[in-house]
């Protein structure tokens, strides 16, 4: 599969925090699912598309890869959380993350995401606001 250029990257910066930091020296690699979640956040809630509700309710992650590239160390500066959409259906869509700075990359990682009803218990479709706040991220 061929990876397009992204429309626009939502770009997160993430303060790496001494507590990320295992014994080894490095972010602790089950910390970088924090970092994707803090990006996700971000990206969902930027310019919501309805103010006053809550955009994205009922999200499930369904999937996650994360493919480590080099160690990540304690430091001031802030890595940067790139996020951009390559695919979107009905009822899921797919996300592209880069864990980088200046000097690198550190991780590159994958989520597919599902709409769920909360009150049915099950899948839902997303909406039209969902999905044209997606199409704002999506692979041209």
């Amino acid at each position: 599969m061929v990876e397009r250029t992204p429309a626009e990257r939502h770009i997160y910066p993430r303060t790496v925090r001494f507590g990320d930091v295992d014994s080894q020296g490095h972010v602790n690699n089950v910390r970088f699912l924090d970092y994707l979640e803090d990006a996700r956040f971000g990206m969902f809630h930027i310019d919501p598309y309805n103010a006053g509700d809550d955009p994205f309710k009922g999200l499930v992650v369904t999937r996650h890869e994360i493919d480590y590239r080099r160690p990540l160390g304690f430091r001031a500066a802030p890595v940067r959380v790139e996020t951009w959409v390559t695919e979107v259906r009905a009822v899921r869509f797919t996300l592209r993350y880069e864990i980088r700075d200046d000097e690198g990359l550190y991780v590159t990682a994958m989520s597919v995401m599902a709409a769920y009803d909360v009150e049915r218990a099950g899948p839902r479709r997303l909406t039209e606001g969902e999905l044209a706040h997606l199409k704002r991220f999506a692979a041209v």
